[in-house]
C-alpha cells in the first residue's frame, strides 16, 4: 500500500473539506478511551495550540494520524490511531517512518510520552525501535528505523 505522509495544520485543517472528514473519521475509530475528550475539541485543541497531525495518505484519503507536538529538540507523539478499515495492514507502521523521516529531516528527535500509552502502543514502538528513556517518562527512536 503506497502510503504518503501528509502534515495537517491549522491552515490546511480550515482550507480543506476532505482534510476534516478523514482526520475526524479517523480518530471517531478510536478506542473509547483513547480520547479524553469530544473528538472535534480534541482535534481543535491541538491545532489551536500550534501543534499538527502526521497523517497516512493513501489515494486521496488519510486513513492513519498520530498528534504531534514539535519542541526545538524533538517531535513529541501521541494518539496514533488507524481508521479501522485499514489496520493490521502496515499502514500505522508506515505512518510512523514517515514522520520519522520527516522529523529527522529537520533535525529533531522522535519521542512519545510512556505515561499516555496504551500497552498495544508500547509495544508496536518497541517492535519499531523505540526504546524507553532512562529516566522512564518517554520513548525515543534509536536509530536507525
Amino acid at each position: 500500500m503506497p502510503v504518503t505522509l501528509h502534515l495537517v495544520d491549522s491552515s490546511i485543517w480550515r482550507s480543506d473539506r476532505q482534510v476534516q472528514l478523514d482526520l475526524q473519521r479517523i480518530y471517531t475509530d478510536a478506542p473509547a478511551e483513547r480520547l479524553s475528550v469530544p473528538v472535534d475539541t480534541f482535534i481543535r485543541e491541538h491545532l489551536e495550540a500550534g501543534h499538527f497531525f502526521g497523517c497516512a495518505r493513501f489515494n486521496d484519503r488519510l486513513l492513519g494520524a498520530v498528534a504531534v507536538i514539535a519542541d526545538e529538540q524533538a517531535w513529541w507523539l501521541s494518539e496514533l490511531c488507524v481508521r479501522k478499515a485499514t489496520r493490521r495492514r502496515g499502514v500505522g507502521t508506515r505512518l510512523l517512518a514517515l514522520v520519522s523521516d520527516a522529523a529527522r529531516s529537520e533535525g529533531r528527535e522522535l519521542r512519545a510520552p510512556s505515561s499516555r500509552l496504551p500497552v498495544a502502543d508500547q509495544l508496536l514502538l518497541n517492535r519499531l525501535g523505540y526504546r524507553l528513556h532512562a529516566t522512564g517518562d518517554y520513548y525515543e527512536l534509536a536509530p536507525p528505523l
